[in-house]
Formats: C-alpha cells, sequence, structure tokens
C-alpha cells in the first residue's frame, strides 16, 4: 500500500451502489465490490492517521460477527470524503427508475377512462388539496383488479400537472428493481431533490456523510435522506410552493410482508407524526395484512389514516359498461370484419353478460379487451369465445391474464398457511369447501362459525384461512340481523377458476372431493359426538340439505370400502347414522327435514332394507306422526311405498328378533341369516 500524491476519492465506480448492487438486510457485503478485498482480521488501527492512498489485493473475510461494522469503517477510510455531488449520484443510482409514474419502462400504464371513476378521483384530489384536513394519510384498499393502479396512475398525472407531485412509487411484483422497498426511500428522495438545488445538496451530504446508508433501516433511511434535509430547507426557505402530494401504488406487490409494515410503520413515525412535514400520503394496496393490520385499534395508523374501500363504497357498474361499450365499439370501427363494424355489434345483450362477469372489476373488462383486440382474427367471434367459453375451448384462453392473478394469489396464500400452520390441513381443500357451502349450491346455508365447527378447526379458523385471500373474498353478515358471517367473492370470475380445472390447474380440487369431506365429517359428528352438540344439529341440517346429485354419497365413506368390516358393523353404523338423523331432527321438530334425508337414504339402497331393521321399524312409527304434522310430501310416499313392499314381503317386526344375538346363536350365525344383496323398488 503506497500514499498517492492525488487528492481525488476513489472513482465513483469503485462503490457498489454504482452498479446497483445492494446489501441484504444482515449485512453481507455484494458479491462485486470492484477489484478491492478487504480482510477484516487485520487489526483495527490498521488504517489509523491514513489518507489519500490506494488498496489492492486485499481479501474480505466477513464471516466473523462484527465484521460488517469493520468493513465499514475499513471502506470510509480507505475512500476518504466524498464530494456532495457525488453523493447524490449515489442516490440516484440506488434509486428505482422502473417505479416512477411516468417511466418508459411503465408506457401506456392503465389510467381511468374519460367519464369513469368519477366519484372517487373527485374524492381523492380534494382530500389531496385540503392541506387544512388533519388527517395526512389516505389508505385505499380494494379488490384485486378493482382499478386502484389506474385511479393512481390518474391521481398522479393530475397532481404532476397541478405542480404538487412530490413523489410517486408504483410497486410491481414481477419487476424485481420494484418489488421490495430496498429502493423505496432513494426513489422518494431522488423525486423531491431533482427539482430543489438546496435540498438535493443536504440530500447528497447525507449520502456522502454515510456511504451505506442505503444498507440501513428504512427509518434511518427517512430521516436521514427526507426528514433532515427537508427540515434544513424549511429553516432556510419558503415552502408555500413546495409540492406535496407523495403516491405509494401496490403495497401488497412488496413480496416481503414485513416490509410492508415496515413502510408504514416508518411513515406513520418519520412523516406523520412530525408535524413539520407537510406532505399529504395516498397509499393504494389490497386488503391484505400489513395494511389491515396497520389500521386496526393497536395498529400504527388506527385513527390516523382517512380510509376509502373502493370496491365497497363506488359501484363501478356503470363505468365498466362505458368503457367497454367506448372500446368494443372502436375496435368494431377498425376491424375489417362487416359484423364487428355494424352499429349493433356488439349488442346490448352482449355488454350486460360482460358487465355481470366483471362484478364490479375493471380487470375483466381489460381482459375481454385485449383478447377482442387480437388483430389476427375477427373481434365478433372473440367476443362470442368470450361470452360462450367452456372448459372445452382448450385452444382460447381468453381469461389467461385473470387466472395468472388468481393463481399468484392463491399460491401465496397457501404457501403463508402452511408456513404457519402445522395442523397438516390441506388449505386448498379446506378453501373449496368453504367456497361451495357459501355459493347457495345446498339448501341450507351454513354460517362460517359453524363451519369451523363441523370441520373440527379452531373458533374463528376461517379467518386465517383467508387472511391472504381479502382482496378476492370477503366476509358479510346475513340479510337476517343475525351476527353470523358468510362469505363474499369479489370476482364471479374466481369462482369460474376454482370450479374449471383447466384454468386453476394444480390448485383445483374436483367438486366431489369437497362434497365427500364435509359429508364424513358429517357423519363423524353424528356417530361419535354428543347429540346436545350444536355441531350434530348442524351435520343433521346439513346432510338433510344436500343436491340430489350428493346422493348415494355413502358408497364413497370408507365403511363401505373396508372389505375386512363385517356386514352387521357396516349395518350398525348406517344405522346409527339414520337413527340420529330421526331423533335428532323430530326432536327439533324438523319432521320434513328427516323425512327427506330418511326418503333419500332409502332410495340410495347401500344397505339391503329388509335387513336394516331399525330403520324398517322407524319408518313404520313415522308415518302417523308426518300424517299429524300434515307433512304429505314426497318423502312420505317414498316411506309409504317401502313400507307397502315390506308389509307384502311378510317382514315387519319378527325381523328384529331374529337378528338378536342370542337367540342367532352369535355373530357368525346372524350373518349366515343375512341376505345382503340390494333391494331394488323403484
Amino acid at each position: 500500500m503506497a500514499p498517492t500524491k492525488s487528492s481525488k476519492p476513489p472513482s465513483l465506480s469503485w462503490w457498489p451502489w454504482s452498479k446497483k448492487q445492494s446489501v441484504d438486510p444482515i449485512g453481507n457485503t455484494p458479491n462485486d465490490v470492484g477489484s478491492i478485498n478487504v480482510t477484516t482480521n487485520a487489526a483495527p488501527a490498521l488504517f489509523s492517521n491514513a489518507s489519500k492512498f490506494v488498496v489492492q489485493n486485499l481479501q474480505v473475510n466477513a464471516s466473523q460477527s462484527d465484521s460488517y461494522q469493520q468493513f465499514e469503517s475499513m471502506l470510509k477510510a480507505a475512500a476518504g470524503p466524498v464530494d456532495p455531488k457525488d453523493g447524490w449520484e449515489l442516490l440516484v443510482n440506488a434509486a428505482a427508475p422502473n417505479a416512477l409514474y411516468n417511466s418508459a419502462h411503465r408506457f401506456d400504464p392503465p389510467k381511468c377512462d374519460e367519464d369513469t371513476r368519477v366519484g372517487a378521483i373527485e374524492e381523492i384530489m380534494d382530500w389531496i388539496q385540503d392541506c387544512e384536513s388533519p388527517q395526512r394519510l389516505l389508505c385505499m384498499t380494494g379488490a384485486a383488479g378493482s382499478g386502484k393502479s389506474a385511479l393512481q396512475q390518474t391521481i398522479s398525472e393530475r397532481c404532476a400537472a397541478k405542480g404538487i407531485l412530490g413523489t410517486a412509487f408504483f410497486f410491481s411484483s414481477t419487476d424485481p428493481t420494484r418489488n421490495t422497498a430496498s429502493a423505496l426511500i432513494a426513489t422518494m428522495a431522488y423525486q423531491l431533490g431533482s427539482d430543489h438545488v438546496e435540498l438535493r445538496e443536504e440530500m447528497g451530504a447525507a449520502v456522502a456523510k454515510d456511504p451505506l446508508i442505503f444498507s440501513k433501516s428504512m427509518k434511518t433511511q427517512m430521516d436521514n435522506l427526507i426528514v433532515t434535509p427537508f427540515e434544513h430547507m424549511r429553516r432556510n426557505s419558503e415552502l408555500s410552493g413546495f409540492p406535496y402530494a407523495m403516491l405509494i401504488d401496490g403495497l401488497d406487490e412488496c413480496t416481503d410482508e414485513k416490509r410492508q409494515a415496515e413502510v408504514l410503520s416508518t411513515i406513520s413515525e418519520c412523516l406523520i407524526k412530525n408535524k413539520n412535514m407537510p406532505f399529504r400520503i395516498f397509499i393504494a394496496s389490497r386488503p391484505e395484512w400489513p395494511i389491515r393490520r396497520a389500521m386496526e385499534e393497536a395498529g400504527c395508523l388506527h385513527r390516523v389514516a382517512y380510509h376509502i374501500q373502493l370496491s365497497d363504497k363506488y359501484d363501478a357498474f356503470d363505468d365498466i359498461k362505458r368503457v367497454l361499450w367506448k372500446q368494443l365499439r372502436e375496435i368494431g370501427r377498425k376491424s375489417s370484419d362487416p359484423r364487428a363494424r355494424s352499429p349493433k355489434w356488439p349488442s346490448e345483450e352482449d355488454i350486460q353478460a360482460l358487465c355481470v362477469a366483471a362484478s364490479g372489476q375493471f380487470i375483466y373488462a381489460a381482459t375481454v379487451i385485449k383478447f377482442v383486440s387480437d388483430i389476427r382474427s375477427s373481434p365478433a367471434d372473440r367476443l362470442q369465445i368470450v361470452l360462450t367459453w367452456t372448459p372445452k375451448n382448450r385452444g382460447m384462453k381468453p381469461f389467461a391474464a385473470l387466472d395468472h392473478l388468481y393463481t399468484r394469489i392463491l399460491s401465496r396464500a397457501k404457501e403463508e398457511y402452511e408456513a404457519s400452520n402445522g395442523d397438516g390441513n390441506d388449505y386448498l381443500l379446506l378453501i373449496r369447501v368453504y367456497q361451495l357451502m357459501h355459493h347457495v349450491r345446498w339448501a341450507w346455508e351454513a354460517n362460517l362459525q359453524e363451519l369451523d365447527n363441523l370441520l373440527g378447526l379452531e373458533e374463528n379458523a376461517h379467518e386465517r384461512l383467508l387472511w391472504d385471500l381479502h382482496s378476492l373474498v370477503t366476509t358479510v353478515p346475513f340479510t337476517n340481523g343475525s351476527n353470523h358471517l358468510k362469505l363474499h367473492f369479489y370476482h364471479r370470475s374466481f369462482l369460474d377458476f376454482l370450479n374449471n380445472e383447466s384454468r386453476s390447474k394444480d390448485l383445483f380440487v374436483p367438486e366431489n372431493r369437497a362434497d365427500l369431506h364435509i359429508s364424513f365429517l358429517c357423519l363423524e359428528h353424528i356417530e361419535e359426538t354428543d347429540l346436545e352438540d350444536p355441531a350434530v344439529d348442524t351435520a343433521c341440517r346439513l346432510l338433510g340439505s344436500f343436491p340430489p346429485a350428493m346422493w348415494p354419497f355413502p358408497t364413497s365413506h370408507p365403511i363401505f370400502l373396508d372389505d375386512g368390516m363385517a356386514p352387521l358393523d357396516r349395518l350398525e353404523k348406517v344405522d346409527r347414522w339414520v337413527d340420529v338423523w330421526g331423533r335428532h331432527l323430530l326432536k327439533r321438530e324438523a319432521v320434513r327435514s328427516w323425512a327427506r334425508v330418511l326418503a333419500r337414504y332409502i332410495e340410495t339402497q347401500q344397505v339391503a332394507m329388509k335387513d336394516h331393521f331399525n330403520a324398517q321399524e322407524r319408518m313404520v312409527t313415522s308415518i302417523p306422526v308426518l300424517q299429524a304434522s300434515g307433512n304429505e310430501t314426497d318423502e312420505l310416499a317414498v316411506i309409504k311405498k317401502y313400507h307397502e313392499k315390506w308389509e307384502k314381503a311378510g317382514r315387519s317386526a319378527p325381523l328384529r328378533q331374529n337378528l338378536t344375538f342370542e337367540e342367532a346363536g352369535g355373530r357368525e350365525r346372524a350373518e349366515e341369516s343375512i341376505n345382503w344383496k340390494l333391494l331394488n323398488v323403484h
């Protein structure tokens, strides 16, 4: 190491940040640190009082616990003082240009069409410009694809036109330069300092003083790069015309939820609680865990943020209708297909069907428009594909963009659930059960609390299951005024996604698998649970409301598939099911429901009814009860028919005695006396 006479600090290209490298959260240094290698095993006084020298061919060993601090101090000593201008250049290189609202990388970004989202835009712009309002943070949450990014882009452009846009940062999970929060503060500082010489000099000096600032906590970066320089400028300059709008879009697109939470806490601590900061901050996100928790009672944004729930507050049906009419008519006008050029295309019925399918989510309309606009085929034909698409249309994928979105959200939710729950439950199966139970598919609709219990899960387990799906589904109360909850799906197309294997692929759970899962759990409750347990009542009512296609589900139950089970054991189990259904429902005066269960059970012919003595006795005793209650139903007719068949066969009361173990001479003899051929009566 030889001293050099040059007073010039090391070249800026020597610093790792000039090469868009970063230091990870645990302090590991970049793989490429120019040509310099430093060993931290050297004595701390190695560079004592040294300056103006060149370091060459040293080795870095950062394996020691305190090596990072040694490495940092040695780099500073080796580099000497950094000019503020070079500090600003380091800051620029640490920013994420792709995240800017006017970035070339985001060319032609989504934004609100003319005459759409008028109410939401007015509300947001009024809030931003109301500098006297005590709430300086606006959080807008909304379902996936509801148009949050389009709103943010529109607001960014309007604020820029008014000269009040300070910063805008658009997260994206698919862009590695802006899918983490590591470049957020540097990008915000770059935008604030670009047009303000004094602020830029203060920021550059802060980086020159601490060139490793971008490896430190977000709060440290915010304090040193934005708050302190701004405080300095405030003491020396007039700030009345300073651009004060700060916009952050797609916080949920930041891949690390802990970093999302850190963004919110940093903004709260550094910008909101500091009354000297003039910024009005607008954050848009799906309603995922970090932002929901921050706005809860114990959260850092509780009573601090003004909250707009986009999907609930603004009905986008008419806006989507206007967009579809305008865009599809323009596509038709440019088409060579005379059908598409016709003023009758698209039809009012077509537009109405598309709007219903969109469920208030702009992403559906955008997906349809993109698919129909493909110049390689007729827009009329492609629109018809959208309107009539079925899983058989494997060659066409009009909803590919939506499916990618749903796959990403559901896969992430599955990973997060399985990582935090060691209960071994099949996440996708449980989600499918909840979805089917709340899609008015069965005659009786269980509430979420009852389902949690029936599925053998902990209390309010549905909250954990839906933790990372709030951008697609939420919970709402029943309309009867009770406190019970049911599911509400924001996207009708998400239900289609779950129902079609060709769309959900590896995430698909067959409907019959979910049906059987809930059926078997019902039978377990009936067989093993105390009759006074509410879960038994739930199970009985649920089984009594199964759609006809679900019968005969018992044939798939393990007791019918177990070749090693003795016939009488199988018979006793089935008898228990019917017995509990009948007694439990009769006790609750649900005679019609019980009759439906018993009639369907008989019709399944799972066990030879001529040998099913308990069921036969209940058929006999139930007839007067049903007649007395006035329930002359189809179910009663079925029961009567079987009863008459029994009477003709002369197999009434004596049958039970013939099957008594003691009188029949033991189990083997009793089994031999039973004819297990199914009774076919139609």
